[in-house]
């Protein structure tokens, strides 16, 4: 390995200009932004036919879309403190995604409470809902306290996002190895930090439709599913950049192994918490835990969790054991299709059962459509971000490796 003291200099010939976004981009972030707009008037329909539903399908839209943004902040300190091509190729595109975070805190407004329909999301903010609930629980789930750790949560979302991105724009700039130890100072306690704020974050937006629920697993099964998000979009994205110049002189056969080796890492880790959460409650047999599990594994909702079981794991992890079709960008594209697919029934799958009674199967096309809608206006401000920087970290000392990597 060469030390990055070495590897500088021949990084800094590099043309910055040889590495701008492809004109195509603009293309496709109309594209985005005209499917953004579809979706949002489906989802004004939708709101005026059943208010109910549009909150329900709005939250699991926002909460699969800053998945991929969080996910790919994580991979970023993951990849600062671990270094390797696989990152450096990646950097750009994870950067641009975790930049995306403020704006995704403004798309959070409409399930602000009291201001809008939060109420007929948690029954914990009326009294009826509240009945039963412990005096500390209680104080937790109240709507102060959740407007207080939703600020903490983005400032130290924020927060890091920021710092890295201003050390790498900088590193671009100056080329001073000196800034991967500032990035590392930042991305080690981050990488601790950040799985705190997510796992609490995994109480107030999901645990919490259910506030006699829990488990001690939740909050690990969401860091699980943000990072296997994060690199199922990564990839996505990355074939269509690697289809394009000048990005197809950069992204090799090996890149692509890399990350698709994380992928099954990562869909192993999401079956190993989300398994363990179901054994070790079936195991307990307790009726204030397993309450959870029986509304989603009968009737209709036993044929989705089925459908989670043999698309989000099994068939997706007997595909990436092949070492030719992780190599092979065509085909670990659509793998990567599949699991952001199932991210999405696999979030349907946790929020819509927990409304016992109240299920309007003709009105499940509204998940999709607030997918669109704050997918559509995610992508665009993505591309925003991502034309705004040289598509590989021009001075990283390990770019050569990267792009030398086979």
């Amino acid at each position: 390995m060469k030390s990055a003291a070495a590897a500088v200099e021949p990084v800094r010939r590099i043309d910055p200009e040889a590495f701008t976004a492809p004109a195509e981009v603009d293309r496709l972030r109309r594209l985005a932004l005209g499917a953004g707009i579809a979706g949002v008037i489906l989802l004004a329909v939708g709101l005026f036919i059943k208010p109910e539903y549009f909150f329900r399908s709005y939250l699991v839209g926002w909460v699969f879309w800053i998945s991929v943004a969080l996910g790919s902040l994580a991979l970023v300190m993951v990849h600062t403190m671990t270094s390797g091509s696989w990152g450096v190729a990646a950097r750009r595109v994870l950067e641009a995604a975790s930049r995306t975070l403020p704006w995704m805190l403004l798309l959070f407004l409409p399930l602000l409470p009291p201001l809008f329909g939060f109420g007929d999301l948690y029954p914990w903010l009326h009294e009826e809902g509240r009945h039963g609930l412990s005096h500390g629980k209680a104080v937790y789930l109240s709507t102060p306290w959740f407007l207080v750790r939703l600020a903490i949560y983005f400032a130290i979302w924020l927060l890091l996002s920021f710092s890295l991105n201003r050390l790498a724009a900088r590193q671009d700039r100056e080329g001073d190895p000196g800034l991967i130890a500032k990035m590392k100072r930042i991305a080690g306690p981050g990488i601790g930090i950040w799985s705190l704020c997510v796992t609490f974050a995994a109480v107030d937006w999901l645990m919490s439709l259910d506030p006699r629920w829990f488990s001690t697993i939740y909050g690990v099964w969401l860091m699980g599913s943000m990072g296997l998000s994060a690199l199922a979009f990564l990839i996505v994205f990355s074939v269509w950049l690697w289809r394009r110049e000048p990005m197809n002189h950069v992204l090799r056969p090996g890149h692509f192994h890399d990350w698709g080796k994380l992928m099954l890492a990562f869909t192993m880790l999401w079956a190993y918490f989300s398994f363990s959460q179901f054994l070790i409650m079936w195991a307990g047999n307790l009726p204030e835990e397993i309450e959870w599990f029986k509304r989603r594994i009968t009737g209709g909702w036993g044929t989705v969790a089925l459908v989670i079981v043999l698309f989000h794991f099994a068939l997706p992890f007997l595909l990436l054991l092949s070492r030719d079709l992780k190599r092979n960008p065509r085909q670990l594209v659509f793998v990567a299709g599949l699991m952001l697919v199932m991210r999405l029934v696999d979030l349907i799958w946790q929020v819509e059962p927990g409304f016992e009674g109240d299920h309007a199967p003709a009105l499940y096309w509204m998940y999709a459509a607030a997918t669109l809608a704050i997918g559509g206006l995610w992508l665009w401000l993505f591309l925003g971000e991502l034309k705004k920087r040289p598509l590989v970290p021009i001075n990283d000392p390990y770019l050569p490796e990267a792009l030398a990597h086979e």
